[in-house]
């Protein structure tokens, strides 16, 4: 079940046209490492990184360690309300 507070962490996360862009690149591409997110949303590595923690903490991406670099791609599973915002991206 979905608590009040983690539905806050999620709507704030969805509120910053920086993290709707990382999930439309994800939406389009599946996965996708720091550098090459960082690359197409036209960030830095370091403020990229800060926003996918932002979206790692409200379950919205989940991420992998691969030798040096860090992958990302969209939970399987994330809450309708969060799935509905992702779909008209």
């Amino acid at each position: 079940m979905l608590d009040i507070k983690h539905l806050e962490r999620i709507l704030k996360a969805l509120a910053n046209r920086r993290r709707l862009a990382i999930l439309q690149f994800l939406k389009k591409e599946k996965e996708a490492n720091v550098s090459d997110i960082a690359e197409a949303i036209n960030l830095s590595f370091r403020a990229t990184s800060k926003h996918l923690g932002i979206l790692a903490a409200a379950d919205l991406v989940e991420r992998e360690q691969r030798g040096l670099q860090m992958w990302y791609k969209i939970m399987p599973k994330i809450y309708t309300i969060a799935r509905s915002i992702i779909f008209i991206l």
